[in-house]
């Protein structure tokens, strides 16, 4: 009997095209996804999905042939240290490693990473799937990250994320122009009915484009500066404030000038060239300051991957 790997689709991700549900669960681009479907090794309700942009229903069961499944590239390789101390360490982390297994099929995980470099972290923190992750990146995002390599360390940092007082700074490019070159973001965040994360505006009959109704979310401020801008896009520096689910992405997408590279939160009506070409999401975490347990205030930086360089450089 064949080996195979199953998904169930839940009502989070009820709507989600086939492509992106297998390439947000498994290390694997959406391109490497359709090929796989494109070969027969992608089962939906046993039997070939129509094509890869099939819309899930919930409930409905996803088989791929295990033994003729390839594992996406181990981005666990392409992890940096930026600095390794007592009480911490700080990665850059690669775009498309995911930072902790939502189900038993994921693997190459940054927790995976944790365990086998920095065993004296499991235990620390609330949970084994999680030890000594105290925040998180999207697996599309790249850039600076803090693990606690002890109990008092990922409470000290745990109390600064919840007291907002620790500063995490974004490296985005979105489409378009903007109108305000420095502004801040403060529609309430909620999951929609399609299980994708929604901005949620304040006042009655207030309207704007790609916002959901008028209903109640939790509080989120994103604040950006224009750095610099191109024909059809801004290069922005971004601040958040608060660390909701998709945060920066949602926020911009309500702003009318979607992430470039996002294959979830975007405007179809939107030319995506230039985001299928990049391949990922233009989304990087630059810098992270925070307070040690000797009560200084320290920062750390990620410089822009190549791959995002190089995309700029086409745009000038």
């Amino acid at each position: 009997m064949k080996k195979v790997i199953n998904f169930t689709v839940n009502s989070e991700d009820k709507g989600k095209r086939l492509d992106i549900f297998l390439s947000e669960k498994m290390n694997n681009t959406r391109s490497e996804i359709k090929k796989m479907i494109d070969k027969e090794l992608v089962l939906l309700n046993d039997k070939l999905p129509k094509k890869a942009g099939q819309s899930l229903k919930v409930g409905s069961n996803i088989k791929i042939l295990e033994e003729k499944f390839k594992l996406g590239v181990d981005f666990t390789k392409k992890i940096k240290i930026i600095k390794d101390t007592n009480d911490y360490i700080i990665i850059d982390k690669p775009s498309g490693l995911l930072v902790h297994p939502t189900d038993r099929n994921e693997v190459n995980t940054l927790t995976d990473w944790l365990l086998s470099e920095y065993s004296q972290v499991k235990g620390v923190g609330e949970s084994v799937d999680r030890p000594g992750i105290v925040h998180r990146l999207d697996k599309e995002a790249s850039g600076v990250m803090v693990i606690a390599k002890n109990k008092k360390m990922f409470e000290h940092l745990k109390k600064q994320f919840k007291d907002r007082t620790i500063s995490k700074y974004y490296t985005v490019l979105v489409h378009g122009i903007l109108d305000m070159k420095h502004d801040k973001i403060d529609f309430d965040i909620n999951r929609g009915h399609d299980g994708k994360m929604v901005a949620r505006p304040k006042i009655d009959n207030f309207k704007v484009k790609n916002v959901g109704k008028e209903q109640e979310g939790r509080e989120a401020l994103t604040e950006y500066w224009v750095e610099k801008e191109y024909t059809r896009f801004s290069l922005l520096k971004v601040k958040i404030h608060t660390g909701r689910t998709h945060q920066i992405r949602v926020h911009m997408l309500a702003y009318a000038h979607p992430v470039v590279g996002d294959s979830l939160h975007f405007n179809k009506k939107l030319n995506r060239k230039k985001d299928e070409k990049l391949g990922r999401i233009f989304l990087h975490a630059s810098e992270l300051c925070f307070e040690d347990l000797q009560g200084k205030k320290v920062c750390y930086n990620s410089n822009l991957p190549k791959k995002l360089k190089d995309f700029i450089k086409e745009l000038n």
